[in-house]
This record gives C-alpha cells, structure tokens and sequence, in this order.
C-alpha cells in the first residue's frame, strides 16, 4: 500500500479512529529529535514550494479550504 493510498483510507475512517491513529503517529515522531524534526519540516516545506512554483499543484484560499473541510465532516 502507497502513502496516498494509505492517506485516502485513513481520511475515510470514523472522526474518532482518526484522531486515534494522528495521536499514535505522533507518538511515533518523539523518537527523532528536533534536529531531525526540523530537517523533516524543511525538506517538506521545500517540496511543497516546488510544487507551487512547477504549477504541479493548485492553491486554494483558507476559506475555500474551510468549506471543503466542513464537507467532509457532514
């Protein structure tokens, strides 16, 4: 099973089991110290910037985010 893949299933569990698993993942992140952590967030948010920049992905403002959010927890 791919990160997307894996991703899409886990959006789709019950608000409760998905708060279980953010909870455990996060656990899984205190093994890394904050060096690493903040290595992890650098080359994220690079990728990320990337991404924008190519025209790869598409923004959205807060607000439309805000909407899709509240669709997806009716």
């Amino acid at each position: 099973m791919n990160t997307e893949t894996l991703e899409q299933a886990a959006l789709h569990l019950p608000i409760q089991q998905r708060a279980e698993l953010a909870h455990k993942l996060l656990l899984s992140l205190e093994e890394q110290n904050e060096d690493e952590i903040a290595e992890a967030w650098r080359i994220e948010a690079l990728r990320r910037s990337a991404e924008i920049d190519s025209g790869a992905i598409k923004t959205i403002s807060a607000e439309e985010a805000r909407a899709a959010v509240r669709l997806l927890l009716k």
